[in-house]
């Protein structure tokens, strides 16, 4: 049995074709037990069969050959370990077909994961229900199976479940039969597909339907009397099975697909073939009380699902090391449809905000290549992370940037052809791009996706020339020894002055001479001093709507060109957003002091555009996490600094919506509102507290809207303590009383953002009560901050062995390292954290805690690097008594 220990994927002694798996659930005891028959194609002579089987009772196991004969293995092990149950027989099994038995048993779980009991309410009755999340190596927690994704096969799902329940699975039912209180319900075999998409749910739902232009049936499902709810997520879902039918020239492959609001779930959603799965506030939208920033999220995640039936479900990676084949492409076409379907959005440039997550990961130590060798099965759920997601997509988009849409279209639709219903490498998507292209696409983009890390581009003008150089962009500070092929773009002067160019080296060097007029203009004669001034206006901006995955840092007199084109408004929104974002960048890894960057900040006071405020305004928050340790004297002037950098946008847009106004001014009036809140801004609090009591009286009040409640309850929480709770207990009155999902979240991400330390602890605790649903705790702990860190890290070690137990040690727990332990500031908070957890890591939050303790240290140097800056006091005193 030992060379069977320790291994990263299971041995090829048989390959399955097809599961006949037979479940029969009992949801008041949560139990299951289950009997399967799995078609396998014997591939060497073998005594061994090994499958993956985790937290299952196997009662009975049999192997039938195409012969007829039958073999039980003498011996059966479950290695909770490696997750693997060892069949070992004493007569050989030759080469051939045959078919292997099972019958086995398991309990419901409650960790959301695997085949899991999950609630939800009947008439005011908590009633039980079922629901699976297999993704990424959870399968084997509901069937013995080979649960590998290039493992694929066929499913025969049969279910016994309690009658009055509604049973869905990936394909239609086709028969339902009732004894009694049990109805046994028989589904359509699938496709040939991967273990960790099969999926099951039942429960009861409300239910609406449309019908996709080639007449696939498309339902949402949704908690009893909410089916309006879902009208939104119906749409967006056929008019994107549409789009992808056309983009990829393939239809989708399924008879349904079924889309499910849970109660109940990990992640924000699953794409489980032909039966997607979301959290209920992902997939319902509710005109009263959905701000538009969900409503935008609810098009990207739909968007994202749906594309996946294609890249990910019908094509699939053949290993976890190429999950960035599916996040990657999924995430970049979700916007590029929801740009389709929502051109008013400008969806892209909000895209540049997350994009920025990607860049802020991939600098890090702690980092990872796109594709990353997996050598643990639980450790595969921590590459569900930035780097393939926000960085598989930009990386993705800056690629077809270079080759051009409709290459880029034509190729993928082309893999998706040659691929369909198989497993691939990287490699084959870059195969078919070169193909495609005539580019050599592999030697360009091996060292995106093989190497972690990206570059800085250093640009600085001589006379006409540019000159450039690469290295690898740390926050560390760290010189890396990187280098790209980097697709550069530029314009000088205006967007219509542009040049793109490969730089393939460590340094290059580029003629503008044909980008730039002969003369500055036909009024004035041509002299020396005109000569200087018309080089001051001569902006150049590399990296044209941020395309491009790479940081780019300006010598001085670049950068002061391109301050006065961003006063003088001759910048697009993508390109103002990227200089703030790479200076912002280039201050916390401390290659620019602070009061060069709150220089720059400054520029943008009379900044009206959602997503270059909003990174502002993210900036700001962090700043201000660091201001205590690093100038705690000039603290109280970099608050009014902050605050006098968004009173100009907050009168333009007020407390209340304009009819006909963008989308974008409504979340944006929802963003600047919210910082004011935070900022704790007098006459943003006392509006505050005058709407919230409107509130109070009248849950329907027009003077408090979905996009503006949560700059309510953080003002409430503010001024929360305990010697004045009224607030802080209305605030959970509502939340009590509510059935919205959306207001409830709202409230949770408030509640924590209080500055009285005991407050804090009694929120953390009602987190961990049973008021809060499991999946929702990261809604809590997202609002703490640097003022409670240190209570907030003394209640999570009291209550580490408790907060274990609930929540497992999978994607829940990251939760509380990323909000509570990454908001130290100091190697000291470092050291005491390493400590901590050098006897409570696990595989699934190794690379987690790892990545917490370095952006600790790195935001430890910078404030370090802060206190050192000579002129920042002196600064901030001026811009603190300077009005919008």
């Amino acid at each position: 049995m030992e060379q069977f220990k320790g291994l990263t994927r299971l041995p090829k002694f048989a390959i399955p074709q097809r599961y006949d798996l037979h479940l029969k659930l009992d949801l008041s005891a949560c139990t299951f037990s289950g009997t399967e028959l799995i078609d396998l194609n014997i591939i060497q002579v073998t005594k061994f069969l090994v499958l993956n089987a985790l937290e299952l009772h196997v009662h009975k196991v049999w192997f039938t050959n195409s012969h007829n004969q039958q073999f039980l293995p003498t011996e059966l092990v479950l290695d909770g370990d490696d997750e693997i149950l060892v069949l070992a027989f004493d007569e050989a099994l030759s080469v051939g077909d045959g078919v292997l038995g099972i019958e086995f048993s398991g309990a419901l779980n409650e960790y959301l994961r695997g085949l899991y009991r999950c609630t939800f309410m009947d008439g005011g009755e908590k009633k039980n229900m079922a629901v699976t999340q297999f993704e990424a190596v959870d399968a084997r927690r509901c069937f013995p199976c080979w649960d590998e994704p290039a493992l694929k096969a066929t499913f025969k799902i049969t279910l016994d479940v309690p009658s009055e329940l509604v049973a869905l699975s990936n394909m239609p039912v086709i028969n339902e039969k009732h004894d009694g209180n049990i109805k046994t319900v028989y589904f359509e075999e699938t496709p040939i597909m991967s273990t960790y998409l099969v999926g099951i749910v039942v429960g009861r739902f409300d239910y609406i339907e449309d019908t996709a232009a080639d007449g696939v049936k498309v339902r949402v499902h949704c908690p009893v009397g909410k089916s309006d709810k879902g009208e939104f997520a119906l749409h967006v879902a056929v008019k994107t099975l549409d789009y992808f039918t056309k983009y990829f020239s393939m239809p989708y492959s399924l008879p349904k697909l079924d889309m499910v609001g849970v109660p109940e779930f990990s992640a924000g959603a699953m794409e489980n073939y032909g039966l997607i799965t979301y959290r209920e506030n992902e997939l319902l939208y509710d005109h009263l009380h959905s701000p538009v920033s969900r409503k935008q999220r609810l098009v990207t995640v739909v968007a994202h699902e749906v594309a996946h039936q294609w890249f990910g479900n019908l094509v699939t990676m053949e290993w976890w090391t190429h999950l960035w084949l599916n996040e990657g492409f999924a995430t970049w076409i979700s916007y590029m449809a929801t740009d389709i379907l929502f051109p008013e959005w400008k969806i892209w440039t909000k895209y540049l905000g997350y994009s920025t997550e990607g860049l802020s990961m991939d600098a890090l130590e702690i980092s990872h290549p796109i594709e990353v060798e997996i050598d643990h099965a639980r450790s595969v759920v921590e590459i569900f992370d930035a780097i393939s997601y926000e960085k598989g997509s930009a990386v993705i988009r800056m690629l077809q940037s270079y080759l051009g849409d409709e290459i880029f279209q034509k190729s993928l639709s082309s893999y998706i052809k040659r691929h369909a219903e198989k497993n691939t490498k990287t490699e084959d998507l870059w195969s078919i791009l070169s193909e495609e292209s005539g580019v050599d696409v592999s030697s360009m983009m091996d060292v995106w996706t093989k190497k972690k890390g990206y570059p800085v581009i250093s640009v600085k003008i001589n006379d006409n020339i540019l000159e450039f150089e690469q290295s690898q962009f740390q926050l560390s500070g760290e010189n890396g020894d990187g280098q790209w092929i980097v697709p550069i773009t530029m314009s000088v002067g205006s967007y219509h002055r542009s040049k793109n160019f490969l730089l393939e080296t460590k340094l290059g060097k580029v003629d503008i001479s044909d980008l730039i007029p002969s003369h500055p203009g036909n009024s004035s004669p041509f002299n020396e001093k005109n000569k200087e001034n018309f080089a001051d206006q001569l902006w150049i901006k590399v990296n044209i709507e941020q395309s491009g995955f790479y940081r780019v840092n300006y010598e001085n007199e670049l950068n002061f060109r391109l301050r006065n084109a961003i006063e003088n408004n001759l910048l697009s929104a993508s390109d103002k957003f990227g200089i703030l974002d790479d200076a912002y960048a280039l201050c916390l890894a401390c290659k620019q002091p602070l009061s060069a960057l709150v220089s720059l900040m400054n520029v943008y006071r009379k900044e009206m555009d959602y997503v270059v405020l909003s990174r502002l305004i993210e900036i700001c928050y962090d700043i201000m996490a660091v201001s205590s340790d690093a100038i705690p004297d000039s603290a109280n002037e970099l608050n009014q600094f902050f605050i006098n950098l968004l009173l100009f946008p907050a009168r333009k847009l007020g407390w209340e919506s304009v009819p006909g106004e963008s989308n974008l001014n409504a979340l944006l009036r929802g963003e600047v509102l919210r910082a004011l809140a935070t900022f704790d801004h007098d006459k943003t609090h006392e509006e505050a507290l005058y709407r919230f009591q409107s509130l109070l009286n009248d849950k329907n009040t027009p003077l408090v809207s979905a996009d503006t409640s949560r700059a309510l309850y953080i003002a409430i929480m503010r001024n929360s303590s305990t010697s004045n709770r009224k607030g802080y207990e209305s605030l959970l009155k509502i939340y009590r009383e509510s059935d919205s999902v959306q207001v409830k979240e709202g409230i949770l991400r408030c509640l924590a953002t209080s500055p009285d330390p005991d407050i804090v602890v009694e929120v953390l605790n009602f987190l961990l009560s049973d008021e809060v649903r499991f999946q929702d705790i990261n809604y809590g702990l997202a609002g703490l901050n640097e003022e409670c860190c240190e209570v907030a890290w003394k209640w999570m070690k009291e209550n580490w062995d408790l907060i274990l137990a609930k929540y497992g040690v999978e994607m829940l727990l990251a939760n509380f390292i990323n909000c509570i332990v990454a908001l130290f500031c100091s190697n000291e908070k470092a050291d005491e954290v390493e400590a901590f957890f050098e006897s409570r890591t696990y595989p699934s939050i190794a690379r987690t805690l790892k990545r917490a303790l370095e952006r600790i240290r790195i935001k430890a140097r910078w404030v370090e690097n802060i206190k050192q800056d000579q002129s920042l006091h002196q600064l901030l005193c001026q811009l603190a008594t300077t009005k919008s």
